[in-house]
């Protein structure tokens, strides 16, 4: 992957970014700060080496753009493979631990309804966000979309398959395919059964107990090693998004990328109300949230950023641990207000413009309805922005014109950025909120503002 000397430059030039966030590092700069650092630099080089390219419309085609894309994956993508390799273990071990040490008077039951609850309102009120600002915004209108050869609907699964496939049947299959509403049900059944024969085999079980206090312990510890290499991942993984989707492609559909960076503002600061109305303050919230929030903006993955968004969660906002890993898993995987949310609603005003179908009641009706369905019955799958497009478009009769938006699916990474970020801040969202509801925020914890 190296056939230009343009290639071995731009490799060193990341190689002296590390330097500079070693710097940083050295001069004890906070942590989040050094993200956001490490963001700047990420863009300015991302752009810089563009511009080197001559600012290609099909960036695919330049050799050694590409060569350059490869090599920073290899920095940018490993971090997030080191990030998604704790994912389950984390997951697994934290549901099984706070199950085990949950009081005689904690009802799961209470906390998983809440959460799901949250989950889907806020995701309702995000497709609601997106209806109103794709009709302001008049998408669609007037405007032809280049048709892709071979852009057809992905296939769809139906909603009952889908449900039953999150069953653990197999959870070892679950967890290597990286199912975690499966590990979470695996992991809450053995909790649950820990828990009723501790009354009577306190002794025969203590051993296992003690296995899952150290084994989680240990994952932590992990976790905390891994999480230090951020702001020397975030610099390729931001650069490679831009190197790969060029300033052109951009360009060529702003609008959309207007309206849906619009909406997830405004959705954003809807998140920002309900942290202020659960007494606490919003500005130190969005200081609290940088560290998971930037990085879920740079790698573009709700489930990769999961280990971060806990440890945000748990050492910055003073959530639980035990409520933490739970609402933080289910927000990673289902009600998603970025992807399955916003996204959703944009794309679906933008073919019925397109095609001049009247939008009547009716039709916002049941695009809620479907939306509402819909992210919660394509947790877990992969391309979840894509699919939930192809099940709502499908789910209001608009599946034959879905070739009609190749060239905003083409250029899927800049807006999933924007649409990952709100989907780990609405998960946050929920978690401070049911555990502020069950009386689990550590009020003061979170005011201090706990930055590593």
């Amino acid at each position: 992957m190296i056939t230009d000397i343009r290639t071995i430059i731009y490799i060193f030039v990341l190689i002296g970014t590390f330097f500079i966030v070693r710097i940083f590092e050295k001069k004890k700069i906070k942590f989040s700060t050094r993200i956001i650092y490490a963001t700047i630099i990420g863009f300015i080089l991302g752009i810089i080496i563009q511009f080197s390219a001559g600012i290609p419309s099909e960036p695919s085609k330049v050799t050694w753009l590409q060569e350059i894309s490869k090599w920073y994956g290899l920095f940018g993508y490993g971090f997030m493979d080191l990030l998604k390799m704790l994912v389950v273990p984390m997951v697994f071990a934290s549901i099984l631990r706070v199950i085990i040490n949950m009081n005689e008077g904690e009802n799961l039951k209470a906390i998983t309804f809440r959460s799901l609850i949250m989950l889907l309102a806020t995701t309702a009120i995000a497709a609601i966000v997106g209806i109103i600002i794709g009709n302001v915004m008049k998408l669609g209108v007037g405007v032809e979309l280049g048709k892709v050869n071979g852009n057809e609907l992905r296939e769809i699964v139906p909603l009952v398959d889908t449900l039953r496939g999150l069953l653990p049947s197999n959870p070892v299959m679950s967890m290597a395919n990286g199912n975690v509403v499966a590990v979470i049900i695996f992991a809450s059944f053995l909790g649950i059964a820990v828990k009723r024969l501790n009354k009577k085999y306190k002794e025969e079980i203590k051993p296992f107990v003690n296995l899952v206090e150290a084994f989680y312990k240990i994952i932590v510890s992990v976790a905390m090693s891994v999480i230090k290499f951020m702001p020397y991942a975030v610099i390729p993984l931001l650069a490679s998004t831009i190197i790969d989707n060029g300033l052109s492609s951009m360009i060529s559909v702003v609008k959309f990328i207007v309206a849906l960076y619009i909406s997830v503002i405004i959705v954003f600061i809807i998140h920002l109300i309900m942290i202020t109305m659960n007494g606490l303050n919003p500005i130190t919230y969005i200081k609290n949230a940088t560290e998971a929030l930037l990085l879920a903006f740079t790698s573009r993955s709700s489930l990769g950023t999961l280990p971060v968004t806990i440890d945000t969660l748990v050492n910055n906002h003073g959530v639980e641990e035990g409520v933490s890993s739970f609402i933080a898993s289910l927000g990673a995987n289902m009600g998603m207000n970025g992807c399955a949310g916003i996204y959703p609603a944009l794309m679906a005003i933008t073919v019925a413009n397109m095609v001049g179908i009247d939008k009547d009641i009716s039709f916002y009706f049941m695009l809620l309805v479907v939306i509402a369905v819909s992210s919660l019955g394509i947790a877990g799958l992969p391309g979840t922005a894509t699919m939930s497009v192809s099940v709502v478009l499908l789910g209001m009769g608009l599946g034959s014109y879905f070739p009609l938006v190749g060239g905003i699916i083409a250029i899927d990474p800049i807006l999933d950025m924007g649409r990952t970020m709100l989907n780990v801040n609405g998960a946050s969202v929920t978690a401070i909120t049911v555990a502020n509801s069950l009386g689990k925020v550590d009020k003061e914890k979170f005011s201090k503002v706990n930055l590593h």
